[in-house]
C-alpha cells in the first residue's frame, strides 16, 4: 500500500509515517517510480506505536514492541524486552501518582488553612 493509504488506515499522517521510518520503526520499499510502498504488516506496527505513544511511551520505548511484532508475535507485548518496558513504564506511572498524591494533599491542606476560621484562642482565666 502507498503512504497515503497507510496513513488513512492507521489514522495518522504521512509525515508521521516518514518520521517513524527515519527512526527505524516502520519499513517501506520503493516502487519503480520511487513511491514508498508498505506491506500490510506495517499497519499493525503503526497502530501499536500509536497506541503506546497515546499511553505516554516515548517513541524510543516502542522499539521492543516493534521488534516483537516483527518476530511474528501477535500483540508485541509478550517478548521479554516488551515486558521489561511495560514494567518500567508502570513504575514511572506509580511514581507519578505518588508525587501527585503528595501535591494533592499539600494543596488540600493549604486550601483548608486558607478557608477555615482559625480555632478560638484558648482563654486562661486565673482565679485567686
Amino acid at each position: 500500500m502507498l503512504i497515503g493509504e497507510l496513513a488513512d488506515r492507521a489514522e495518522t499522517s504521512a509525515r508521521t509515517l516518514r518520521y517513524y521510518e527515519q527512526r527505524g520503526l516502520v519499513r517501506s520499499r520503493r516502487s519503480t517510480n520511487g513511491y514508498r510502498v508498505y506491506d500490510e504488516d506495517e499497519l499493525q506496527i503503526v497502530r501499536k506505536i500509536r497506541a503506546l505513544v497515546a499511553l505516554g511511551f516515548d517513541l524510543a520505548d516502542t522499539q521492543p514492541f516493534v521488534t516483537c511484532l516483527r518476530a511474528g508475535n501477535l500483540s508485541g507485548d509478550e517478548c521479554p524486552d516488551s515486558v521489561d518496558t511495560l514494567r518500567h513504564k508502570l513504575t514511572e506511572v506509580d511514581e507519578a501518582i505518588d508525587k501527585l498524591a503528595t501535591v494533592r494533599q499539600r494543596l488540600h491542606d493549604q486550601l483548608t488553612d486558607a478557608t477555615s476560621e482559625p480555632p478560638p484562642t484558648p482563654r486562661c482565666e486565673f482565679t485567686y
